[in-house]
């Protein structure tokens, strides 16, 4: 592709962000009034104060990146283990209990949301941080693509490592966990931003905006019309 065309590309997935950042100063009324026009009748910096005054916006912003940071490095961990199991260690029915596992991923999260509430209610968990992070960080999506990558590795490696003394855990932390650094990434990319994009959960089960994440804390602003913080 040529320099021209690139740069064509390049600035049409760039307009919206533009589009936004103009929207963003514009008067309220002429937001979705002013039709094709960039600019509004005045540019209101005035507008950015209003949502970090409206709401607690900086709490929000750290409480999201808390969450999905830690539901991230929670999941990796907890791929890491399963995959190992599910694909190097020896045990009854090890294919069987994957595949059970495995269906977990045809669950709709809507289909989870009734029993897990009723967990985290009589655990005293509604309203924590730990019911954002945890129900979450088990799930089979970072394990099956972790196994599928370790069946593709040699077990020579482990092997040279067994005969050293090596047990189980020294194996899986000095030689598989190098060999997964880039799939590990990939895993933890993928559940950060789906822990910072959920809604309908944090929706349920928070209930203050001290606890609350981005996208619960946009709902908060929007359904109060940028007046008030509480839901």
């Amino acid at each position: 592709m040529s320099r021209v065309g690139i740069i064509v590309v390049g600035a049409v997935f760039f307009a919206p962000f533009v589009w936004m950042l103009a929207s963003s100063l514009k008067p309220s009324m002429e937001v979705l009034s002013s039709g094709g026009s960039l600019v509004g009748s005045s540019v209101q910096w005035s507008n950015y104060a209003t949502v970090w005054t409206s709401i607690p916006f900086a709490r929000i912003m750290l409480n999201t990146f808390f969450v999905a940071a830690t539901g991230a490095l929670l999941a990796m961990v907890v791929s890491l283990l399963s995959a190992y199991a599910f694909s190097r260690l020896t045990f009854r029915y090890r294919d069987r209990f994957f595949l059970i596992f495995l269906g977990s991923l045809v669950l709709p999260q809507e289909v989870l949301i009734v029993p897990l509430y009723i967990m985290a209610n009589r655990a005293g968990l509604v309203d924590t941080y730990a019911v954002l992070i945890v129900p979450f960080a088990f799930g089979a999506f970072g394990a099956f693509m972790l196994r599928q990558f370790l069946l593709t590795l040699p077990r020579d490696y482990e092997e040279a490592a067994r005969l050293d003394g090596a047990g189980q855990i020294r194996i899986l932390w000095h030689v598989i966990t190098p060999l997964l650094r880039a799939p590990l990434s990939v895993v933890g990319a993928f559940i950060f931003i789906e822990y910072w994009n959920s809604f309908l959960w944090p929706l349920i089960v928070i209930n203050s905006a001290e606890r609350a994440t981005i996208p619960l804390g946009l709902q908060m602003f929007s359904g109060s019309a940028g007046r008030t913080g509480g839901r």
